[in-house]
């Protein structure tokens, strides 16, 4: 699994990708109509129409608007996976004093930790020593 930094660039590039997408969708699929009075819709000559790429088309105004919210649904997703992965950063409610003071705490819980192992080993000695002395110590009828 990536770190959180590489997750959120992928994430902000994948963003990116349907921000590009949505426009595609929003301008292929549209029907021509006038914001405007002093407005007009160019009509093209019918060389640039078949130059243009098949699927450009209208789509009814239901189809439109259903795709529309779909991608508006996934755009609003992906922002919110960006959100969950910044969240999760270090150092954002953390200042650098309080990062530090972590680290010396978690090192101190390691040194800890480690003492407990050598012990454990050190028994684990004692109690192989004391067996094997046990098991010298037996002897055959």
């Amino acid at each position: 699994m990536a770190d959180k930094l590489t997750q959120l660039q992928d994430a902000v590039d994948q963003l990116a990708n349907q921000f590009v997408a949505s426009l595609y969708y929003v301008h292929k699929h549209h029907d021509l109509k006038t914001l405007g009075a002093s407005d007009k819709i160019r009509e093209e000559k019918k060389d640039e129409a078949a130059q243009r790429e098949p699927d450009i088309e209208p789509v009814s105004a239901d189809e439109f608007k259903a795709g529309q919210k779909e991608l508006a649904q996934d755009l609003i997703m992906k922002e919110q996976q960006i959100e969950l992965l910044i969240s999760v950063l270090p150092g954002l409610d953390n200042s650098e004093n309080d990062q530090e003071r972590m680290i010396r705490q978690l090192e101190d819980e390691l040194k800890a930790a480690e003492e407990k192992r050598r012990e454990a080993v050190k028994e684990k000695e004692e109690v192989l020593a004391r067996l094997e002395g046990v098991i010298r110590s037996v002897k055959r009828p």
